[in-house]
C-alpha cells in the first residue's frame, strides 16, 4: 500500500483508529482505549502517520488529540506532536477547557514535558504565558469572574505539578537551581512576573486610597484616584507570548465606573475576589519553588507588605479566607496575622474549611465504600479492647486508616459503621479507665486531666500517644468520643496558653488563692512569697523554682501577675509536659496543628464529643418512620412518652443502642450520620410476639420496635433491651 493516500480519523463513538485506502470499502481499525505498551496503540499511531495518514476530526469535530488527552495517553500525544508541531500549542490551550479532566491533562503534559530538557522548559514557559494571559483577563472587570478564576487556578495547578517533576525542582531530591544557578527553573516563571507586578500595583493603589479615606466605605464616585482601580476592558489575545506580553494595566487612565457596575458600588468588593484569586496563584507558584514544608520568603514579604489591604479584603468578605487564602493553613507566621478574623467566622464555616483541607487528596466518596480488604480489618477483643486496639492500630498504615476504618470484635460477625461507632465509644471510656492511670478526674467530677503520676504505668507515654491517635482518628472520620477533658487540656491540644482560671479544674481552693493575690494589694501583707513552689516529686516535697533563680526572687505587687502565670504553667503544663507531648505526637498523626487551631477549646469539645445534652423535642422532630408506623400510631406516641420520662443516662443508652454512639453530633439529630452519609433516626414496625425485645440496625440508625399492646409493655421491653443488649452486633 506504499505511495497510496491514507486518511486517519478517530471515531469518538467507538474510540477506534481508522485508516483506509481509496479503493477499500471497509476500514481497518485498531482499539484506541487500551494500554499502549500491551496493545500497540503507540505503534499503531506511528505506522499510520508514517504511511501518510492525515490528521482530521470526526463528524462531531473531535480530533485524535482530543481523545488522546481524554484518555491520558501521553505517548500517543507525543507522537502526534512530533508529526504535527502545531498541536503543541493546541495541547497547551486545552488547559483552559473544562471539557478535559485536569488529572488526564496533567498525565499527558507530564509525559510530553519529560522527553527532553528543552521540552520541559518549553512546556512550562508556554503554561506560564497562558496563566499570565488568564490572570490579566481575571483582573479585567469585564471578564466572567468564576470562569476566569477557575481557568487561572487550574492552569497554575498543572504548571506547578509539571514543574515539581522536573530536574530543577527542589522537591524531588535535587536542589539544582535552588542555590541561584541558572537553570530552566529560573526562566520558566519569568512570563508570570508581569502578572505579579500588576497584582502588586493594584494592592499599592488600594492601600493608598485606604490611607486617604477616613471612612470604611470607599466608592468609585469619590472623584479622586480611586477611579484608577479599574482596568481597561481590553481583550487579551490568547496567543500572546512572553516576547509580546500584554500591556501593563494602565488603571489610572480609567476615570469612570465600568459598564455593568452601579455608580457608587464598593470598589474593593468589586475587585477583592479577583485579586485574591491571583494571590492564590502567586502563592502556588512561590511554594512549588521551595523545599517541602518551607514557606517562600518572597511570599511572606508580599503578605507583610500588603497586610492592611488583605485584612481589609477578609474583613469585608470573610469567605475570601476559605476560598483563596489557603496559604494561612501552611504558614503559622501568616496565620497569626489573620487569626482574629478567622475565629470570628461562623463555627459551621470553619468546620467545612477544616474538613475540606483535612480530607484533601483522599479518595472520592464513591471510592470509600469499596469492598473491605480482610487484611485491613481491625480485629479487637472486647475483654482487652484497649491493649488489643493499641496493638492493631500501631501495625496499621496511617494512610489506610485515613481512607476508612473497618472493625470486627473477636467472635462476632457484625461489621459496619455501627460497630466502628461502638468501638470508638468503648475505647474512649477505656482511655480514662483508672487501671491505666493515664487521666484523673477533675474537681467538677465530669472532666478529665492527664495524670501527673501516670509514670506508675511503665507504658504510659506509649498509651498517651495511642490515646492521641484514637481521638484524632475519631475526629478525622467525624466519629464522636464518650469523654470530656478539662478546658486546660483542650487548650494544650490547640496550643493555647493556659490561664490561672484553669487551675480551678484540679484545685479550686488554690485557684481562689491565686485570684485573691491578683485582686488585692500584697505590698504590706508579709506573705514572703518567692518565685518557687513546693511540689511532691515521687513522694518527696521539693522546692521547685518557677524561673531561674526564682527561690531568691520575692513576689511583689509589681510582679505578682508573672508569678500567678508561672504557677499556673507549672501546675497545668510543666507537671504533665511529657504526657502532653506524647498525646500530641499521636494526635497530630491525623490532625495537623495548623487545622485544629481554627477552633477554641469549647468548639474542640463539640467537635470531639458532640452535644452533652439530649434534646427529646429535637430528637422527635428529626425522626422518620417506616414499615407502617407514623407519628399518629399509638405505639409511636407511647414510645415518645416513655423516652420523655427516661433518665438522661437511659436516653444515652437508647441513642447508643440504635446508633452505636452515645453522643449527638453538633447541630443536633438532623446531622446523625449513617453508613453512607446523613441518616436520620428511624423507627420501623415489627410484628409483636410475646417477650420480643426491640432490636436495631446501627448502620442505618434504625430502631425495630415491635407493635406492643400497651405502653407499660413497651417501656418494660425497651428498658430490658437497653440495659442488657446495648453491646454486641450480629449481621443486620
Amino acid at each position: 500500500m506504499e505511495g497510496q493516500s491514507f486518511f486517519m480519523t478517530w471515531c469518538s463513538m467507538c474510540l477506534m483508529w481508522t485508516w483506509r485506502t481509496p479503493w477499500a470499502r471497509q476500514p481497518y481499525m485498531w482499539p484506541a482505549r487500551t494500554d499502549t505498551r500491551l496493545h500497540g496503540q503507540r505503534d499503531t499511531a506511528q505506522i499510520l502517520l508514517l504511511r501518510g495518514a492525515k490528521y482530521l476530526p470526526d463528524k462531531n469535530g473531535v480530533t485524535p488529540l482530543d481523545l488522546c488527552v481524554q484518555g491520558g495517553y501521553g505517548e500517543t500525544c507525543e507522537i502526534l506532536i512530533q508529526h504535527h508541531s502545531r498541536l503543541f500549542q493546541t495541547l497547551i490551550q486545552m488547559t483552559q477547557n473544562d471539557d478535559f479532566k485536569e488529572n488526564m491533562l496533567r498525565q499527558v503534559l507530564e509525559y510530553v514535558s519529560q522527553q527532553s530538557d528543552s521540552s520541559y522548559q518549553r512546556m512550562l514557559t508556554s503554561l506560564a504565558e497562558v496563566a499570565t494571559t488568564n490572570g490579566h483577563k481575571l483582573l479585567s472587570l469585564s471578564s466572567n469572574f468564576e470562569v476566569q478564576t477557575k481557568s487561572l487556578l487550574r492552569i497554575v495547578r498543572i504548571f506547578c505539578h509539571v514543574f515539581c517533576l522536573g530536574p530543577s525542582s527542589p522537591n524531588n531530591g535535587n536542589d539544582m537551581g535552588y542555590n541561584g544557578n541558572k537553570t530552566p527553573r529560573n526562566q520558566v516563571f519569568k512570563p508570570m512576573e508581569l502578572l505579579w507586578h500588576s497584582l502588586d500595583e493594584w494592592l499599592v493603589l488600594i492601600s493608598t486610597e485606604l490611607d486617604k479615606e477616613s471612612t470604611d466605605t470607599i466608592t468609585s464616585s469619590s472623584g479622586n484616584d480611586i477611579a484608577s482601580l479599574f482596568l481597561k476592558k481590553q481583550e487579551v489575545d490568547p496567543s500572546v507570548s512572553s516576547e509580546n506580553p500584554p500591556l501593563l494595566l494602565d488603571a489610572k487612565s480609567v476615570m469612570k465606573t465600568p459598564e455593568g457596575y452601579a455608580d457608587g458600588q464598593d470598589v474593593i468588593s468589586m475587585i477583592a475576589n479577583r485579586l485574591s484569586a491571583v494571590i492564590q496563584a502567586f502563592y502556588m507558584c512561590c511554594s512549588c519553588q521551595m523545599p517541602h514544608s518551607m514557606t517562600s520568603p518572597r511570599f511572606i514579604e508580599f503578605v507583610c507588605k500588603h497586610d492592611e489591604v488583605l485584612k481589609c479584603f477578609v474583613t469585608r468578605n470573610p469567605k475570601i479566607i476559605f476560598n483563596h487564602f489557603h496559604f494561612l493553613l501552611e504558614c503559622p507566621e501568616l496565620m497569626s496575622r489573620f487569626m482574629h478574623i478567622i475565629k470570628g467566622q461562623p463555627f459551621k464555616d470553619r468546620c467545612e474549611w477544616f474538613y475540606e483541607h483535612l480530607l484533601a487528596g483522599q479518595p472520592d466518596s464513591d471510592m470509600v465504600h469499596r469492598p473491605v480488604n480482610e487484611n485491613d480489618i481491625l480485629l479487637v477483643h472486647r475483654d482487652s479492647i484497649f491493649r488489643s486496639s493499641c496493638e492493631v492500630v500501631s501495625k496499621s498504615s496511617n494512610e489506610k486508616l485515613k481512607q476508612g476504618i473497618a472493625v470486627r470484635f473477636h467472635g462476632e460477625e457484625g461489621m459496619g459503621q455501627g460497630v466502628v461507632r461502638e468501638w470508638f465509644d468503648i475505647l474512649s471510656n477505656e482511655i480514662i479507665n483508672p487501671d491505666y492511670a493515664l487521666f484523673t478526674q477533675s474537681a467538677d467530677g465530669t472532666t478529665f486531666q492527664p495524670n501527673s503520676n501516670s509514670s506508675v504505668n511503665p507504658d504510659h507515654l506509649n498509651y498517651f500517644r495511642f490515646a492521641g491517635q484514637i481521638l484524632s482518628l475519631a475526629l478525622y472520620h467525624r466519629q464522636l468520643v464518650n469523654i470530656y477533658f478539662t478546658r486546660s487540656f483542650y487548650k494544650h491540644i490547640l496550643g493555647i496558653p493556659v490561664s490561672y482560671q484553669d487551675v480551678s479544674s484540679i484545685d479550686p481552693e488554690y485557684a481562689k488563692n491565686l485570684q485573691w493575690i491578683l485582686d488585692n494589694d500584697i505590698s504590706d501583707l508579709g506573705l514572703e512569697l518567692t518565685f518557687s513552689v513546693e511540689t511532691d516529686v515521687f513522694g518527696t516535697m521539693e522546692e521547685v523554682p518557677l524561673k531561674p533563680g526564682g527561690i531568691a526572687i520575692q513576689v511583689t505587687q509589681d510582679n505578682k501577675e508573672e508569678y500567678v502565670q508561672l504557677v499556673t504553667e507549672l501546675r497545668m503544663t510543666r507537671a504533665i509536659q511529657p504526657q502532653i507531648n506524647a498525646f500530641l505526637q499521636g494526635f497530630h498523626t491525623f490532625i495537623p496543628p495548623s487545622l485544629i487551631q481554627l477552633f477554641d477549646e469549647y468548639e474542640l469539645e463539640l467537635l470531639l464529643s458532640g452535644m452533652p445534652e439530649i434534646d427529646v423535642m429535637d430528637w422527635k422532630k428529626n425522626t422518620e418512620y417506616t414499615s407502617g408506623y407514623d407519628l399518629q400510631e399509638p405505639v409511636i406516641q407511647w414510645f415518645w412518652e416513655v423516652v420523655e420520662n427516661l433518665t438522661q443516662e437511659e436516653r444515652v443508652l437508647l441513642l447508643q443502642f440504635v446508633t452505636g454512639s452515645s453522643r449527638v453530633p453538633h447541630g443536633g439529630f438532623a446531622f446523625l450520620m449513617g453508613g453512607s452519609g446523613l441518616q436520620k433516626f428511624t423507627v420501623a414496625a415489627v410484628p409483636y410476639t410475646s417477650n420480643l425485645l426491640p432490636t436495631s440496625s446501627t448502620c442505618i440508625n434504625m430502631l425495630k420496635l415491635p407493635e406492643y399492646p400497651s405502653k407499660a409493655v413497651l417501656r418494660d421491653r425497651l428498658l430490658v433491651a437497653l440495659h442488657c443488649g446495648s453491646y454486641g452486633y450480629t449481621m443486620a
